[in-house]
């Protein structure tokens, strides 16, 4: 089997391939390997782009034809049919005489692991310098559990830089969203399985405007996906019946610790002026009015 395989190669050369390679690419993360296995016209077609632009793919990933490309993913095919990682998630709940703690613990554990070794650098990096630049005003939205990790990236948000809002449930507030759109804002979605049509509506509507999408989301690739910027999956195995945000929330985690890398001292004292701690550089803060001087966080 090839050292790195077609899954790796693909995150790895993400951040070199044209706007219509990375729909390639992510069609074929989108329903890996299976979408990479039938002809050069089905993989165009699910991606949304000419058959030239799958065999260009295919060559950006140093592939010497289509042929050698489906014969990878063949190879891995068989190599992961015997993988534990990829039957782990068949298990289901441990029998009785095993203890449920650990055996939850290691479901959690490898499904983080996983995720963190199949995200992009190159998208997550992308993701760090939209959620960083304070030319863009940044919106997030969640779904009907997801909500919770848009809640918890924007609370973190707002104490790292200015131009953060909660877009609201109500349908007035996502209309008046998609009017006011324009390039200086970035919409940042969370989107898993029983994907919210209303949520993809609002990302089209933004992304027509000009704004940049950044989609957090399953393996699967939310609609979404199709006009995002950056796409971020992550897995949702879980011991239970039900789909676990555990690695999506390591992955808010991580975008927190790089942007609070990315904002370095203005973060800090911008930090500092939120919680009141260490020497304030403004002895009035916080304004008893909303007239008050913003912050000079630049």
């Amino acid at each position: 089997m090839d050292p790195l395989g077609v899954a790796e190669r693909t995150r790895e050369a993400m951040g070199s391939l044209t706007a219509s390679e990375r729909k390639v690419a992510r069609a074929l993360l989108s329903m890996y390997p299976v979408a990479g296995l039938g002809t050069v016209a089905e993989l165009a077609e699910r991606a949304g782009v000419s058959s030239p632009t799958v065999v260009r793919f295919v060559a950006r990933l140093g592939f010497e034809g289509f042929a050698a490309f489906q014969g990878s993913l063949r190879r891995e095919v068989h190599a992961r049919m015997g993988s534990p990682l990829e039957q782990y998630s068949e298990r289901g709940l441990p029998g009785s005489g095993e203890a449920l703690l650990p055996y939850v613990a290691d479901s959690f554990v490898g499904s983080v692991q996983a995720s963190f070794a199949e995200v992009s650098p190159s998208e997550f990096e992308r993701a760090v310098e939209l959620l960083a630049s304070l030319r863009l005003r940044v919106h997030v939205v969640g779904g009907r559990f997801s909500h919770v990790l848009a809640e918890y990236l924007v609370a973190h948000l707002h104490l790292l830089r200015p131009g953060v809002a909660l877009v609201p449930q109500d349908e007035f507030s996502r209309v008046a969203l998609g009017a006011d759109a324009s390039r200086r804002d970035v919409l940042v979605v969370f989107d898993y399985r029983r994907y919210d049509e209303a949520t993809t509506m609002l990302a089209r509507q933004v992304a027509s405007a000009g704004a940049q999408v950044v989609l957090l989301t399953d393996p699967w690739l939310s609609p979404v996906a199709e006009v995002a910027d950056v796409v971020l999956p992550v897995r949702v195995e879980s011991p239970s019946p039900f789909d676990s945000l555990v690695p999506a929330l390591a992955l808010v985690e991580a975008l927190v610790a790089a942007l609070t890398e990315r904002r370095g001292e203005a973060g800090r004292i911008r930090v500092e002026r939120f919680e009141g701690v260490g020497t304030l550089l403004d002895p009035g803060w916080p304004p008893t009015d909303r007239t008050a001087r913003p912050l000079d966080d630049s």
